[in-house]
């Protein structure tokens, strides 16, 4: 059983050799645990100070992608590399590197595919009392969004087994925390969440520059997620308030109309038309979607069996290329 570690970075030669120090060496259950960097356009010595400590894999980007695409990158790589597990953590040392365990527990005993690490969000010093607030909404709504009961949405310590890892599409170029959580739920995974403890802050979050902009594009990611794996839902209560709106102003027409009035109100006639015309297009559109959503739910499972041929060949590949330059030269060695 292999876990490999993938920590994302941007600029992290300050912080990463301490979140390195704090992973750990061993889990019971697990044979072998890797470390894989994904160095994201860093400019500072990152991928030297990754190199000197000795990690097992490094992706590079020669320009900055963003977080969903690193991790993505990350996920692509640790396959390729045969993990039977996948955590990803951060590189300021935010999260405990010994929970890493409580969070591949519940793969090992097969109970979860997906772990999402619950930190104390009311008792983190470094939060304040707006983003704890923020925090617990956003993951209200997502608990809404994905059916699931994670209690920390926008955590970014999370495990995940081989075969989950494989079933991961995301699809915006700013955060994975939200639109895979929401995909997990939708399509069934084995989705819980384990209380995991938080070192004291090392730097600044870089995923954000503002309040409003951290909501901003959390809440856009969501409605995203939701379009894509619940079309149908979304597009009906879309559709159902002009529609609505449209009945409530026609009904008004007529009882002006019964009454001996109506010759006054055609204009609310013309309006009450107009709003449930858009709400019946709306409908329509959401019909619509959901064939194209249950088209892309074919392309998915292709995808995953064409992974699965794929990652599978490669794991065979890359062992017997480690146990080749094992035996001619023992060491660590990186992929770039």
């Amino acid at each position: 059983m292999k876990l490999i570690i993938q920590i994302p970075c941007l600029n992290e030669a300050e912080t990463l050799e301490i979140a390195l120090n704090d992973l750990p060496k061993h889990i019971d259950g697990i044979d072998e645990i890797e470390i894989l960097i994904i160095n994201d356009g860093s400019v500072d010595n990152t991928v030297e100070v990754a190199r000197n400590w000795g990690v097992n894999h490094i992706v590079s980007f020669t320009k900055n992608k963003g977080l969903a695409k690193g991790f993505m990158a990350g996920i692509d790589a640790c396959l390729r590399n045969g993990a039977d597990i996948i955590v990803n953590t951060d590189a300021d040392n935010q999260y405990c590197g010994d929970d890493i365990e409580k969070l591949v527990r519940p793969i090992l005993d097969k109970k979860a595919d997906v772990v999402i690490g619950e930190r104390p969000i009311d008792a983190t010093e470094h939060f304040s009392p707006l983003k704890k607030k923020l925090q617990h909404f956003g993951s209200y709504v997502v608990r809404v969004a994905s059916k699931t009961d994670i209690p920390d949405a926008p955590s970014g310590f999370r495990a995940f087994s081989r075969d989950a890892a494989m079933h991961l599409n995301v699809m915006n170029n700013y955060t994975y925390t939200l639109e895979t959580i929401v995909q997990a739920g939708r399509t069934s995974m084995a989705i819980t969440s384990v209380p995991i403890r938080t070192n004291g802050e090392l730097r600044k979050s870089r995923l954000f520059h503002s309040m409003f902009g951290y909501v901003k594009r959390s809440m856009l990611t969501i409605v995203r997620a939701f379009m894509m794996y619940r079309p149908l839902t979304f597009f009906s209560i879309l559709g159902l308030i002009p529609f609505t709106i449209g009945f409530a102003v026609a009904v008004r027409f007529l009882i002006y109309f019964v009454s001996g009035a109506g010759n006054g109100h055609i204009q609310s006639l013309v309006l009450s038309s107009t709003l449930m015309l858009l709400g019946f297009v709306t409908f329509v559109m959401g019909m619509q979607a959901d064939l194209i959503a249950n088209n892309r739910k074919l392309l998915e499972d292709i995808q995953y069996r064409v992974r699965r041929l794929d990652y599978n060949e490669e794991a065979r590949e890359a062992l017997k290329e480690a146990e080749e330059a094992a035996s001619d030269n023992p060491g660590t060695y990186n992929d770039e």
